[in-house]
């Protein structure tokens, strides 16, 4: 009974040493940006604007990126069947992966919660990275320089956040006149699953252009 107690405690202090250090490992990784920390599991693309504080909106510019895209209408709807062509041509190319993974939306009825996923896309280091053309259900692309009004969320993934996400940047753009919503809106996510789900970070947005007759 004495060696059983022994070997409990041993496991036991196995476990919490591998818990430890898998806490130093995350805590090693966080990154501030724009004054808004985040877990830096893999590189931005180059360029790449700074994050959008938690609950705070404001406009970011992005540039220039190549992306590696799958669509709802190549592949069956859903994140799973998006996700798995897009790790398999990353990693048949030896392109390295990055965040965030980019999830565009299309809304299916009045209000966010019924917007549905339509596009997923892994985005490139650089944009002279590898070529462009078809992959199989992938297309590598261009996507043009664009403003988007963003905001910043934490916590896990739901179709509740990307709502409450999407009705602050909504709202924001009902306060100001001078820019208009200029496409589909999408989510932005910088975990991985390894991340604590109360620990990760991600934006919702909408691509926006100046309104002239708005503004």
């Amino acid at each position: 009974m004495a060696r059983r107690s022994r070997f409990k405690k041993v496991v036991g202090g196995l476990g919490i040493g591998a818990a430890a250090v898998g806490v130093l490992t995350l805590v090693g990784c966080v990154r501030t940006s724009g004054g808004t920390w985040y877990f830096d599991e893999a590189p931005l693309p180059e360029a790449w604007p700074e994050l959008t504080p938690v609950d705070s909106v404001e406009i970011r510019e992005y540039p220039t990126y190549r992306a590696a895209v799958v669509t709802d209408d190549r592949t069956s709807a859903g994140q799973s069947q998006m996700f798995g062509p897009l790790f398999r041509h990353i990693s048949s190319n030896d392109i390295p992966m990055t965040a965030p993974v980019d999830m565009t939306y299309e809304s299916t009825g009045d209000t966010a919660a019924d917007d549905r996923m339509t596009a997923m896309a892994f985005l490139y280091r650089t944009p002279d990275l590898g070529p462009l053309g078809t992959d199989g259900v992938v297309e590598v692309e261009d996507i043009a320089a664009q403003a988007y009004v963003s905001t910043g969320v934490r916590g896990s993934y739901s179709d509740q956040q990307f709502a409450d996400g999407l009705a602050r940047v909504r709202a924001w753009l009902d306060e100001h006149g001078d820019w208009r919503a200029d496409g589909p809106p999408r989510y932005l996510g910088y975990n991985s699953p390894f991340v604590p789900w109360f620990w990760r970070y991600g934006e919702v947005q909408l691509p926006v252009a100046r309104d002239v007759e708005g503004g």
